[in-house]
């Protein structure tokens, strides 16, 4: 089995993280509109208009297109070119519809 560890702290470190792996699905992604049927992971990033550019400029697609979660931050979800959900997450005490 294919499988890749993911570690966000140090090995060894006091600092909490949060560590795991991943691996290829095992059957097919669902299909569009059935949403998600397995972890979404959600990236923070500094602006959310540029690198979902970057997303779709490099195969990806809008899911759910970006929206505020008032005076917290801005989100939306994709679909990467294997069909897999992913989030990005701008925070941003400013943010609202």
């Amino acid at each position: 089995m294919e499988y890749w560890m993911v570690m966000t702290a140090e090995k060894d470190s006091k600092e909490l993280g949060i560590n795991g792996g991943l691996l290829k699905r095992p059957t097919s992604a669902p299909d569009a509109m059935q949403g998600a049927n397995a972890f979404v992971c959600t990236v923070d990033v500094d602006d959310f208009d540029t690198v979902a550019a970057r997303i779709e400029a490099a195969g990806g697609r809008v899911a759910m297109p970006k929206f505020a979660i008032p005076h917290m931050a801005w989100q939306g979800y994709f679909l990467d070119t294997e069909g897999n959900t992913f989030g990005i997450h701008q925070p941003d005490e400013n943010a609202q519809e």
